[in-house]
């Protein structure tokens, strides 16, 4: 990754904190979008996959507006497009069980 790129990723992780995430993977995708006009004004593409007890109770819509709020400030600017996979740490059981231990 480019050093602009860690620094995105970075400022993305420090303004997601304040939704206390149990789990946050952020992918860079500009790569994939190489020649596309957001890609040319610098902002990049990014996968966010984000869980946390603050979705509780929350539609999908009202999850990702979390999301875009937190991130506000770097909307258009650092971000062009962004992919949002947000759940509570009990749909994330749903989607990934754990494991059953071996005894």
């Amino acid at each position: 990754m480019q050093v602009g790129v860690d620094s995105v990723v970075a400022s993305m992780e420090q303004s997601l904190a304040g939704l206390d995430p149990e789990l946050l993977e952020i992918h860079d995708q500009s790569g994939e979008h190489v020649g596309h006009a957001g890609a040319q004004g610098g902002g990049g593409h990014y996968q966010v996959l984000i869980v946390s007890r603050h979705f509780d109770g929350q539609s999908r819509v009202t999850r990702h507006r979390m999301v875009y709020e937190a991130l506000g400030a770097m909307l258009h600017k650092q971000i062009h497009a962004l992919a949002i996979t947000a759940l509570t740490p009990q749909e994330l059981q749903e989607v990934f069980p754990p494991e059953p231990t071996r005894p």
